[in-house]
């Protein structure tokens, strides 16, 4: 199963959401990054994905997004492959 890696809040509700549905994909172990408590790793979330909001999701070291990008990703089939990679 491929690393994923997410930029996170403690009071995000699309955090969460993202957090499940990876989850129901069978990925046991997220990285998270909590941006709310260093503010540098804000900046470097944002340097990276060129995005203010969180969830910001990197799964085998590709951008996914959010929590929108990464639902309809596995509506349009294409979050196992890239969990499986």
């Amino acid at each position: 199963m491929a690393k994923v890696l997410m930029y996170s809040t403690a009071v995000c509700p699309y955090c969460i959401q993202a957090e499940r549905l990876l989850k129901a994909k069978g990925v046991d172990t997220i990285e998270k990054i909590r941006v709310d408590l260093d503010p540098a790793q804000r900046e470097q979330m944002i340097a990276t994905t060129g995005r203010r909001t969180v969830p910001q999701i990197f799964i085998g070291g590709t951008h996914v997004g959010g929590f929108d990008d990464l639902s309809a990703l596995d509506r349009a089939g294409g979050l196992d492959p890239l969990l499986a990679a």
